[in-house]
């Protein structure tokens, strides 16, 4: 879950710096930028984030009712559906270096819809899964919880090696998106299909070990 978090700040560097200012993973952020801009006022966009939303939503239902039979923790249907977002992330990788310069309407859109589908699938699976503290696509919550129970808060016991890994690799994986962008479009797609690709197969595997 920590990878796919990692994977989650790849993915979302690529939305707001790539898809002009759309962010795939963070559903908080689209919902800030719709809000701003509808008072007319200013230049953010609107198409790419509403379509990031909606499809999100789309992708969490998806995946929801793929889970509806599933136990709770990591499951054969939880590796399908990792499976599939990672065979997004690399055909949209594959897209962006075929076809990269090339400009068709509503490009970055559809970029951002197949994204947005994708991490909500994501969402969904990792809710499933059920470690806590680590969503893949959000810090926020687990920025309170660190905060809330530290030593300088209600000085309760907690798991703060994982929560200060949560932020920090979905802080190290924008950074890590947004170098590899200036490199080339396809290379954090490339990157964040192959570590979802790892992190699904160590899961799929530890799963089936658990149960001999």
């Amino acid at each position: 879950m920590l990878a796919l978090t990692f994977s989650t700040g790849i993915v979302d560097a690529i939305g707001y710096l790539a898809l002009d200012r759309v962010f795939t993973g963070n559903m908080t952020g689209n919902v800030v930028i719709l809000g701003m801009a509808m008072t007319g006022s200013t230049d953010l966009p609107v198409l790419g984030p509403l379509v990031a939303l909606v499809m999100f939503v789309f992708g969490a239902m998806a995946a929801g009712r793929r889970l509806r039979a599933s136990p709770d923790g990591w499951t054969s249907a939880t590796t399908v559906i990792f499976a599939g977002v990672a065979v997004c992330l690399a055909l949209e990788g594959l897209l962006f270096l075929v076809f990269g310069a090339a400009d068709f309407p509503y490009k970055t859109e559809a970029a951002a819809a197949v994204l947005g589908f994708a991490m909500g699938a994501q969402a969904a699976a990792a809710r499933k899964v059920k470690v806590a503290d680590v969503t893949t696509v959000v810090v926020t919550s687990t920025l309170t919880a660190l905060a809330a129970e530290s030593r300088f808060g209600a000085n309760a016991g907690q798991p703060w090696i994982r929560r200060i890994l949560a932020v920090a690799l979905i802080l190290l994986g924008a950074l890590v998106g947004a170098a590899l962008l200036m490199v080339g479009t396809w290379l954090p797609f490339a990157l964040s299909a192959a570590i979802t690709t790892a992190a699904l197969v160590w899961g799929h595997r530890r799963m089936r070990k658990e149960r001999l």
